[in-house]
Formats: C-alpha cells, structure tokens, sequence
C-alpha cells in the first residue's frame, strides 16, 4: 500500500490537496484526468472516470443545441465588408 500525509490548502474559495508523483502512479491517475469524489462516512473516495472515445457520431448524438447555445453568431447581419 502507498501512503503519504498531506496538509490541506486554500485554493481561492476551494481546498486543494496535491498529490505526490508515487500516490498518482500507485492509483493510476494522470494529468487533466476525470475523476469522481465520493464522501461516505468521513473517508473521501477518488475513483478514476475512464472515458471512452465517441465516435463523430456518438458526439452528434449527444449534442444538444439548448445546452449548448445554438447559433454563434447572427446570419442575417452584415460584419464587416462583404456583400451578399
């Protein structure tokens, strides 16, 4: 089992804790990797979220033009010089 101790920071109105190289590579964890956090009783549980990867039409699937704010820009107004 690997195990450390660790002092818990301020992280602007968050904590954070940092974990060391040797507990990241013993849990199989990396950077920018998702993880989930449980809390059950008083122990907090990180679980690695293995993401698959979605195919163009998986991704598609999921899109959801209300979520994600439809049109970027207007259509029917001129920007800049072009003429239509």
């Amino acid at each position: 089992m690997t195990e450390t101790v660790l002092d818990i920071k301020h992280w602007g109105n968050n904590l954070g804790v940092r974990l060391p190289a040797a507990i990241a590579r013993a849990a199989h964890l990396h950077a920018d990797q998702r993880v989930r956090i449980t809390v059950e009783g008083e122990r907090i549980i990180i679980t690695p979220i293995h993401d698959e990867a979605l195919s163009l039409e998986q991704r598609l699937a999921r899109f959801d033009p209300e979520r994600h704010g439809g049109e970027a820009m207007p259509v029917d107004e001129s920007l800049g010089a072009e003429r239509w």
